[in-house]
Protein backbone atom coordinates (compact mmCIF):
# COMPACT_ATOMS: atom_id res chain seq x y z
CA UNK A 1 0.00 0.00 0.00
CA UNK A 2 1.24 3.56 -0.60
CA UNK A 3 1.81 5.56 2.49
CA UNK A 4 2.28 9.36 2.71
CA UNK A 5 3.10 12.16 5.13
CA UNK A 6 1.21 14.22 7.23
CA UNK A 7 -2.21 14.26 9.33
CA UNK A 8 -5.33 14.71 7.33
CA UNK A 9 -5.76 18.81 7.10
CA UNK A 10 -9.00 19.46 9.58
CA UNK A 11 -12.21 20.26 8.24
CA UNK A 12 -12.79 24.23 8.16
CA UNK A 13 -16.32 25.16 8.86
CA UNK A 14 -17.80 28.38 7.78
CA UNK A 15 -20.08 30.31 9.96
CA UNK A 16 -23.83 30.74 9.50
CA UNK A 17 -26.08 28.27 9.36
CA UNK A 18 -23.73 25.49 8.20
CA UNK A 19 -22.88 23.20 12.01
CA UNK A 20 -19.16 23.43 13.24
CA UNK A 21 -17.24 20.47 14.86
CA UNK A 22 -18.84 21.87 17.98
CA UNK A 23 -22.23 20.88 17.14
CA UNK A 24 -25.43 23.49 17.74
CA UNK A 25 -28.49 21.80 19.53
CA UNK A 26 -31.67 22.19 19.27
CA UNK A 27 -33.97 22.29 22.02
CA UNK A 28 -37.04 19.63 22.04
CA UNK A 29 -39.55 18.59 24.41
CA UNK A 30 -39.46 14.97 25.57
CA UNK A 31 -41.68 13.09 28.00
CA UNK A 32 -39.69 12.34 31.33
CA UNK A 33 -40.69 8.40 30.92
CA UNK A 34 -38.42 7.76 27.63
CA UNK A 35 -35.40 6.20 27.54
CA UNK A 36 -32.36 7.30 28.21
CA UNK A 37 -30.65 7.29 25.01
CA UNK A 38 -33.22 9.30 23.64
CA UNK A 39 -31.51 12.86 24.84
CA UNK A 40 -33.39 16.09 26.08
CA UNK A 41 -31.35 17.93 23.15
CA UNK A 42 -31.49 16.60 20.06
CA UNK A 43 -28.04 17.48 17.88
CA UNK A 44 -28.49 18.59 14.37
CA UNK A 45 -25.48 18.73 12.24
CA UNK A 46 -24.80 19.51 8.91
CA UNK A 47 -20.70 18.96 7.85
CA UNK A 48 -19.04 20.64 5.53
CA UNK A 49 -15.66 20.90 4.13
CA UNK A 50 -13.76 23.28 1.85
CA UNK A 51 -15.41 24.76 -1.15
CA UNK A 52 -14.04 22.41 -3.58
CA UNK A 53 -14.46 19.45 -1.47
CA UNK A 54 -18.58 19.84 -1.17
CA UNK A 55 -20.54 19.88 1.30
CA UNK A 56 -23.70 17.52 2.97
CA UNK A 57 -25.89 18.79 4.87
CA UNK A 58 -28.94 16.90 7.09
CA UNK A 59 -32.50 16.99 5.11
CA UNK A 60 -35.39 16.00 6.95
CA UNK A 61 -38.57 14.50 6.25
CA UNK A 62 -41.60 17.15 5.65
CA UNK A 63 -43.90 14.78 8.11
CA UNK A 64 -44.82 15.93 11.42
CA UNK A 65 -42.83 13.07 13.85
CA UNK A 66 -42.64 15.75 16.94
CA UNK A 67 -44.72 12.28 18.71
CA UNK A 68 -42.01 10.00 17.78
CA UNK A 69 -39.72 10.50 20.57
CA UNK A 70 -37.55 7.71 20.59
CA UNK A 71 -35.07 7.91 18.20
CA UNK A 72 -31.82 6.79 17.26
CA UNK A 73 -28.85 7.43 14.46
CA UNK A 74 -27.16 4.81 12.24
CA UNK A 75 -24.73 4.65 9.93
CA UNK A 76 -23.80 2.39 7.06
CA UNK A 77 -19.79 2.61 5.86
CA UNK A 78 -17.81 1.32 3.05
CA UNK A 79 -14.34 2.33 4.22
CA UNK A 80 -12.20 0.54 1.88
CA UNK A 81 -10.55 -2.34 3.05
CA UNK A 82 -6.48 -1.55 3.52
CA UNK A 83 -5.54 -4.89 1.21
CA UNK A 84 -8.12 -3.81 -1.00
CA UNK A 85 -6.74 -0.21 -1.66
CA UNK A 86 -3.37 -2.04 -1.81
CA UNK A 87 -4.68 -4.84 -4.45
CA UNK A 88 -6.52 -2.24 -6.66
CA UNK A 89 -4.31 0.73 -7.05
CA UNK A 90 -5.70 1.35 -10.55
CA UNK A 91 -8.70 2.15 -9.16
CA UNK A 92 -6.97 5.38 -7.26
CA UNK A 93 -4.93 6.76 -10.08
CA UNK A 94 -6.00 10.48 -9.39
CA UNK A 95 -6.22 10.14 -5.68
CA UNK A 96 -2.90 11.39 -4.46
CA UNK A 97 -1.06 8.54 -2.42
CA UNK A 98 -1.37 10.32 1.18
CA UNK A 99 -4.82 10.15 0.95
CA UNK A 100 -4.82 5.84 0.72
CA UNK A 101 -2.88 5.99 3.85
CA UNK A 102 -5.15 4.35 6.58
CA UNK A 103 -3.88 5.98 9.64
CA UNK A 104 -4.75 9.25 7.74
CA UNK A 105 -8.22 7.58 6.63
CA UNK A 106 -9.11 5.97 9.92
CA UNK A 107 -8.95 9.34 11.36
CA UNK A 108 -11.21 11.50 8.69
CA UNK A 109 -13.78 8.74 9.18
CA UNK A 110 -13.66 8.61 12.88
CA UNK A 111 -13.77 13.05 12.58
CA UNK A 112 -16.65 13.00 10.16
CA UNK A 113 -18.60 10.16 12.20
CA UNK A 114 -18.25 11.85 14.89
CA UNK A 115 -20.06 15.05 13.50
CA UNK A 116 -22.99 12.60 13.24
CA UNK A 117 -23.60 11.56 16.53
CA UNK A 118 -24.50 8.12 15.07
CA UNK A 119 -26.23 5.28 17.79
CA UNK A 120 -25.23 2.56 15.22
CA UNK A 121 -22.37 1.94 13.10
CA UNK A 122 -22.89 -1.11 10.22
CA UNK A 123 -19.68 -1.21 8.68
CA UNK A 124 -18.37 -3.22 5.46
CA UNK A 125 -14.80 -4.09 4.24
CA UNK A 126 -13.29 -3.51 7.78
CA UNK A 127 -9.99 -5.44 7.92
CA UNK A 128 -8.49 -3.51 10.80
CA UNK A 129 -11.53 -4.20 13.60
CA UNK A 130 -9.06 -3.89 16.65
CA UNK A 131 -8.29 -0.24 15.46
CA UNK A 132 -11.54 0.91 15.01
CA UNK A 133 -13.02 -0.75 18.26
CA UNK A 134 -10.40 0.90 20.68
CA UNK A 135 -11.03 4.24 18.72
CA UNK A 136 -15.01 4.07 19.02
CA UNK A 137 -14.31 2.34 22.60
CA UNK A 138 -13.29 6.09 23.68
CA UNK A 139 -16.43 7.08 22.29
CA UNK A 140 -18.71 4.76 24.63
CA UNK A 141 -19.68 2.07 21.72
CA UNK A 142 -18.88 -1.38 22.02
CA UNK A 143 -18.55 -3.59 18.89
CA UNK A 144 -18.50 -7.10 17.16
CA UNK A 145 -17.14 -8.76 13.89
CA UNK A 146 -16.92 -11.09 11.29
CA UNK A 147 -14.60 -11.74 8.71
CA UNK A 148 -14.76 -13.44 5.96
CA UNK A 149 -14.37 -16.65 5.16
CA UNK A 150 -11.76 -17.95 2.61
CA UNK A 151 -8.40 -15.92 1.97
CA UNK A 152 -9.18 -12.32 2.07
CA UNK A 153 -8.96 -10.07 5.43
CA UNK A 154 -11.62 -8.02 5.42
CA UNK A 155 -15.46 -8.41 6.86
CA UNK A 156 -18.45 -6.19 8.23
CA UNK A 157 -18.86 -4.81 11.72
CA UNK A 158 -21.53 -3.61 13.88
CA UNK A 159 -21.00 -0.70 16.99
CA UNK A 160 -23.00 0.36 19.17
CA UNK A 161 -23.66 2.92 22.01
CA UNK A 162 -22.92 0.68 25.19
CA UNK A 163 -25.32 3.22 27.23
CA UNK A 164 -28.23 3.21 24.86
CA UNK A 165 -28.42 -0.51 23.69
CA UNK A 166 -27.83 -4.29 25.46
CA UNK A 167 -26.86 -6.89 22.89
CA UNK A 168 -29.12 -9.38 23.17
CA UNK A 169 -28.44 -11.45 20.12
CA UNK A 170 -26.02 -11.91 17.30
CA UNK A 171 -25.49 -14.05 14.39
CA UNK A 172 -22.95 -14.38 11.92
CA UNK A 173 -24.27 -15.78 8.58
CA UNK A 174 -20.92 -17.22 6.19
CA UNK A 175 -22.26 -17.46 2.66
CA UNK A 176 -20.15 -20.40 1.81
CA UNK A 177 -22.24 -22.76 4.35
CA UNK A 178 -24.79 -21.93 1.44
CA UNK A 179 -23.09 -22.54 -1.68
CA UNK A 180 -22.44 -18.76 -2.02
CA UNK A 181 -19.21 -17.52 -2.05
CA UNK A 182 -17.13 -16.16 0.73
CA UNK A 183 -19.36 -12.88 1.62
CA UNK A 184 -20.39 -12.27 5.16
CA UNK A 185 -23.54 -10.89 6.79
CA UNK A 186 -24.41 -9.96 10.56
CA UNK A 187 -27.51 -9.89 12.33
CA UNK A 188 -27.59 -7.95 15.46
CA UNK A 189 -30.68 -8.03 18.20
CA UNK A 190 -30.59 -4.94 20.45
CA UNK A 191 -32.59 -4.10 23.40
CA UNK A 192 -33.19 -0.23 23.96
CA UNK A 193 -31.58 0.58 27.58
CA UNK A 194 -33.13 1.60 30.91
CA UNK A 195 -29.39 1.77 32.42
CA UNK A 196 -25.77 1.54 31.41
CA UNK A 197 -25.70 -2.15 32.05
CA UNK A 198 -24.92 -4.52 28.83
CA UNK A 199 -25.54 -8.19 29.42
CA UNK A 200 -22.84 -10.92 27.88
CA UNK A 201 -23.32 -12.74 24.62
CA UNK A 202 -21.72 -15.80 23.90
CA UNK A 203 -20.70 -15.92 19.94
CA UNK A 204 -20.88 -18.90 17.61
CA UNK A 205 -20.13 -18.65 13.81
CA UNK A 206 -22.37 -21.20 12.50
CA UNK A 207 -25.68 -20.04 14.50
CA UNK A 208 -26.68 -17.52 16.29
CA UNK A 209 -26.35 -17.75 20.37
CA UNK A 210 -28.84 -16.34 22.85
CA UNK A 211 -27.50 -14.82 26.18
CA UNK A 212 -29.27 -16.43 28.98
CA UNK A 213 -30.87 -13.06 30.06
CA UNK A 214 -32.14 -13.03 26.49
CA UNK A 215 -35.90 -14.32 26.54
CA UNK A 216 -38.48 -12.24 24.25
CA UNK A 217 -39.39 -9.17 25.73
CA UNK A 218 -42.30 -6.32 25.43
CA UNK A 219 -39.49 -3.15 25.61
CA UNK A 220 -38.55 -1.69 22.03
CA UNK A 221 -35.88 -3.97 20.67
CA UNK A 222 -34.49 -3.98 16.78
CA UNK A 223 -33.00 -6.16 14.21
CA UNK A 224 -30.10 -4.73 12.58
CA UNK A 225 -28.48 -6.33 9.70
CA UNK A 226 -25.04 -5.36 8.06
CA UNK A 227 -23.87 -7.35 4.65
CA UNK A 228 -21.02 -6.87 2.01
CA UNK A 229 -22.81 -8.21 -1.06
CA UNK A 230 -20.81 -10.21 -3.35
CA UNK A 231 -19.19 -7.81 -6.03
CA UNK A 232 -18.68 -9.88 -9.24
CA UNK A 233 -21.23 -8.28 -11.97
CA UNK A 234 -21.97 -11.95 -13.45
CA UNK A 235 -22.78 -13.97 -10.57
CA UNK A 236 -26.44 -11.56 -10.24
CA UNK A 237 -27.70 -15.19 -8.82
CA UNK A 238 -25.69 -15.33 -5.95
CA UNK A 239 -25.92 -11.72 -5.49
CA UNK A 240 -29.81 -12.37 -4.96
CA UNK A 241 -29.02 -15.74 -2.88
CA UNK A 242 -27.01 -13.85 -0.46
CA UNK A 243 -29.47 -11.27 -0.08
CA UNK A 244 -32.55 -14.06 -0.08
CA UNK A 245 -30.53 -15.54 3.12
CA UNK A 246 -30.28 -12.08 5.27
CA UNK A 247 -33.57 -11.74 4.56
CA UNK A 248 -35.21 -14.77 5.82
CA UNK A 249 -32.99 -14.91 9.10
CA UNK A 250 -33.90 -11.19 9.21
CA UNK A 251 -37.21 -11.96 9.35
CA UNK A 252 -37.67 -15.17 11.08
CA UNK A 253 -35.54 -12.95 13.78
CA UNK A 254 -38.14 -10.34 14.17
CA UNK A 255 -41.05 -12.61 14.52
CA UNK A 256 -39.31 -14.31 17.12
CA UNK A 257 -39.32 -11.33 19.02
CA UNK A 258 -42.42 -9.99 18.46
CA UNK A 259 -42.33 -8.35 15.01
CA UNK A 260 -39.44 -6.39 15.90
CA UNK A 261 -38.37 -3.29 13.59
CA UNK A 262 -35.69 -4.04 11.13
CA UNK A 263 -33.05 -2.01 9.87
CA UNK A 264 -30.89 -3.69 7.08
CA UNK A 265 -27.58 -1.71 5.67
CA UNK A 266 -24.67 -2.55 3.55
CA UNK A 267 -23.24 -2.31 0.16
CA UNK A 268 -25.32 -4.28 -2.02
CA UNK A 269 -23.10 -3.91 -4.97
CA UNK A 270 -26.12 -3.26 -7.30
CA UNK A 271 -27.74 0.00 -8.44
CA UNK A 272 -31.09 1.04 -7.73
CA UNK A 273 -33.19 0.06 -10.60
CA UNK A 274 -31.37 -3.28 -10.40
CA UNK A 275 -33.48 -6.43 -9.79
CA UNK A 276 -31.66 -6.86 -6.87
CA UNK A 277 -32.84 -3.65 -5.10
CA UNK A 278 -35.95 -4.17 -6.83
CA UNK A 279 -36.35 -7.86 -4.74
CA UNK A 280 -35.50 -5.68 -1.61
CA UNK A 281 -38.41 -2.71 -1.93
CA UNK A 282 -41.47 -4.88 -3.61
CA UNK A 283 -43.82 -6.99 -2.12
CA UNK A 284 -44.35 -8.53 -5.51
CA UNK A 285 -43.06 -11.80 -6.50
CA UNK A 286 -39.53 -11.60 -8.72
CA UNK A 287 -39.82 -13.66 -11.43
CA UNK A 288 -35.45 -14.23 -12.20
CA UNK A 289 -36.16 -15.82 -15.17
CA UNK A 290 -37.08 -12.35 -16.65
CA UNK A 291 -33.40 -10.96 -15.50
CA UNK A 292 -29.91 -12.01 -17.20
CA UNK A 293 -27.62 -12.97 -14.39
CA UNK A 294 -25.01 -10.78 -15.44
CA UNK A 295 -27.08 -7.96 -15.30
CA UNK A 296 -29.22 -8.13 -12.44
CA UNK A 297 -26.99 -5.83 -10.31
CA UNK A 298 -27.19 -2.88 -12.89
CA UNK A 299 -23.49 -2.51 -12.32
CA UNK A 300 -22.16 -0.55 -14.90
CA UNK A 301 -19.47 -1.99 -16.81
CA UNK A 302 -17.29 1.45 -18.33
CA UNK A 303 -15.60 3.83 -17.10
CA UNK A 304 -17.35 7.02 -15.65
CA UNK A 305 -13.80 8.93 -16.99
CA UNK A 306 -15.03 8.76 -20.58
CA UNK A 307 -18.72 8.30 -20.01
CA UNK A 308 -21.01 10.82 -18.26
CA UNK A 309 -23.25 9.79 -15.21
CA UNK A 310 -26.04 10.96 -17.49
CA UNK A 311 -25.24 8.92 -20.33
CA UNK A 312 -24.47 5.37 -18.44
CA UNK A 313 -28.26 5.96 -17.24
CA UNK A 314 -29.42 6.57 -20.39
CA UNK A 315 -27.86 3.44 -21.48
CA UNK A 316 -29.15 1.63 -18.59
CA UNK A 317 -32.82 2.78 -19.46
CA UNK A 318 -32.72 1.17 -23.10
CA UNK A 319 -31.00 -2.45 -21.87
CA UNK A 320 -33.95 -2.62 -19.43
CA UNK A 321 -36.44 -1.50 -22.35
CA UNK A 322 -35.00 -4.00 -24.72
CA UNK A 323 -34.95 -6.69 -21.85
CA UNK A 324 -38.05 -6.22 -20.53
CA UNK A 325 -39.89 -8.79 -22.32
CA UNK A 326 -37.13 -11.56 -22.44
CA UNK A 327 -36.76 -15.12 -20.62
CA UNK A 328 -33.28 -15.79 -19.75
CA UNK A 329 -31.88 -19.56 -19.36
CA UNK A 330 -30.14 -19.96 -15.78
CA UNK A 331 -29.13 -23.92 -15.18
CA UNK A 332 -30.40 -25.62 -12.58
CA UNK A 333 -27.80 -24.89 -9.64
CA UNK A 334 -28.24 -20.85 -10.69
CA UNK A 335 -31.21 -21.26 -10.17
CA UNK A 336 -30.96 -23.40 -6.82
CA UNK A 337 -28.65 -20.54 -5.55
CA UNK A 338 -30.72 -17.80 -6.02
CA UNK A 339 -33.73 -19.20 -4.77
CA UNK A 340 -32.28 -21.98 -2.33
CA UNK A 341 -34.78 -24.80 -3.59
CA UNK A 342 -34.61 -26.45 -6.99
CA UNK A 343 -36.97 -25.48 -9.65
CA UNK A 344 -37.84 -22.32 -7.91
CA UNK A 345 -37.89 -19.12 -10.06
CA UNK A 346 -40.10 -17.05 -8.42
CA UNK A 347 -38.77 -14.80 -5.27
CA UNK A 348 -40.80 -12.82 -2.78
CA UNK A 349 -38.82 -10.73 -0.16
CA UNK A 350 -40.42 -11.99 3.48
CA UNK A 351 -40.50 -8.62 4.64
CA UNK A 352 -41.67 -5.15 3.72
CA UNK A 353 -38.81 -3.27 3.53
CA UNK A 354 -38.48 0.74 2.17
CA UNK A 355 -35.41 2.78 1.28
CA UNK A 356 -34.45 5.19 3.85
CA UNK A 357 -33.10 7.66 1.46
CA UNK A 358 -36.37 7.38 -0.82
CA UNK A 359 -38.38 8.32 2.45
CA UNK A 360 -36.75 12.18 3.05
CA UNK A 361 -37.14 14.05 -0.24
CA UNK A 362 -33.99 15.38 -1.55
CA UNK A 363 -33.06 17.32 -4.51
CA UNK A 364 -32.04 17.33 -8.30
CA UNK A 365 -28.43 17.41 -7.53
CA UNK A 366 -27.78 14.54 -5.08
CA UNK A 367 -31.17 12.22 -6.06
CA UNK A 368 -31.97 10.00 -8.88
CA UNK A 369 -36.01 10.43 -10.07
CA UNK A 370 -37.05 7.93 -7.01
CA UNK A 371 -35.18 9.53 -4.36
CA UNK A 372 -32.15 7.27 -4.29
CA UNK A 373 -28.81 9.03 -3.61
CA UNK A 374 -27.34 9.65 -7.60
CA UNK A 375 -23.84 8.35 -6.44
CA UNK A 376 -22.55 6.76 -3.08
CA UNK A 377 -18.93 5.47 -4.55
CA UNK A 378 -16.78 7.04 -6.21
CA UNK A 379 -13.55 5.84 -8.25
CA UNK A 380 -11.62 5.90 -11.41
CA UNK A 381 -14.00 2.91 -13.47
CA UNK A 382 -17.38 3.52 -11.51
CA UNK A 383 -19.55 6.24 -9.75
CA UNK A 384 -22.79 5.16 -8.75
CA UNK A 385 -25.00 4.13 -6.05
CA UNK A 386 -24.90 0.78 -4.28
CA UNK A 387 -25.10 1.27 -0.55
CA UNK A 388 -28.32 1.36 0.88
CA UNK A 389 -30.18 1.53 4.30
CA UNK A 390 -33.35 -0.24 5.09
CA UNK A 391 -36.12 -0.15 6.92
CA UNK A 392 -39.49 -2.50 7.96
CA UNK A 393 -42.71 0.04 8.69
CA UNK A 394 -42.58 0.97 12.14
CA UNK A 395 -39.24 3.10 12.07
CA UNK A 396 -39.66 5.91 10.12
CA UNK A 397 -36.41 7.66 8.55
CA UNK A 398 -36.51 11.70 10.34
CA UNK A 399 -33.75 12.85 8.39
CA UNK A 400 -30.86 11.80 6.08
CA UNK A 401 -27.44 13.13 5.52
CA UNK A 402 -27.29 13.27 2.03
CA UNK A 403 -24.63 12.63 -0.48
CA UNK A 404 -22.04 14.98 -2.77
CA UNK A 405 -23.84 16.11 -6.09
CA UNK A 406 -22.71 14.45 -9.53
CA UNK A 407 -20.52 17.60 -10.58
CA UNK A 408 -18.81 17.75 -7.19
CA UNK A 409 -17.27 14.27 -7.35
CA UNK A 410 -16.62 14.56 -11.02
CA UNK A 411 -14.54 17.78 -9.73
CA UNK A 412 -13.02 15.99 -7.20
CA UNK A 413 -11.77 12.98 -9.81
CA UNK A 414 -12.09 10.04 -6.94
CA UNK A 415 -12.57 8.85 -3.63
CA UNK A 416 -10.59 9.18 -1.09
CA UNK A 417 -9.30 12.53 -0.95
CA UNK A 418 -8.09 15.05 1.43
CA UNK A 419 -11.74 15.09 3.39
CA UNK A 420 -13.21 12.04 2.60
CA UNK A 421 -11.64 8.60 3.97
CA UNK A 422 -13.36 6.25 1.51
CA UNK A 423 -14.13 5.55 -1.81
CA UNK A 424 -17.68 5.21 -0.69
CA UNK A 425 -19.90 8.21 1.02
CA UNK A 426 -21.41 7.23 4.44
CA UNK A 427 -24.91 6.83 4.73
CA UNK A 428 -26.48 8.63 7.66
CA UNK A 429 -29.90 8.32 8.97
CA UNK A 430 -32.20 8.87 11.90
CA UNK A 431 -35.18 7.24 13.09
CA UNK A 432 -38.10 7.27 14.96
CA UNK A 433 -39.97 4.10 15.94
CA UNK A 434 -43.81 4.43 15.93
CA UNK A 435 -46.56 1.99 17.22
Amino acid sequence: MRTGEGDPEPLKLPSGPVLSAEPRVLKRKHEADRHRHTAVETKRRRTRGRGEDGIRRWVFSPRDLSSSMQRFVIVSYNLLGVENASKHLDLYHSVPSHCLNWDRRKRQIHKELTLYNPNILCFQEVDKFDELASIFQTDGYAGIYKQRTGEANDGCAIFWKEKEFTLLYQEDIEFQKFGLRNNVAQLCLLKVSNNHSNHPVDKNTSSGTECKFATPVSSRTLVVGNIHVLFNPNRGDIKLGQMRVLLERANALSKKYGNAPVVISGDLNSTPKSAICQFLSSTEVLDILQYDRKKMSGQVEFSTRHVSFAVQNDRLRMWRCMTSQMKYSWSEEEICLASGRRGCTHLRNPLILSSAYQGVPGGCKTRDENGEPLATSYHSKFMGTVDYIWHSSSLVPVGVVDTLPIKILERLGGLPNKQWGSDHLSLVCEFAFVD
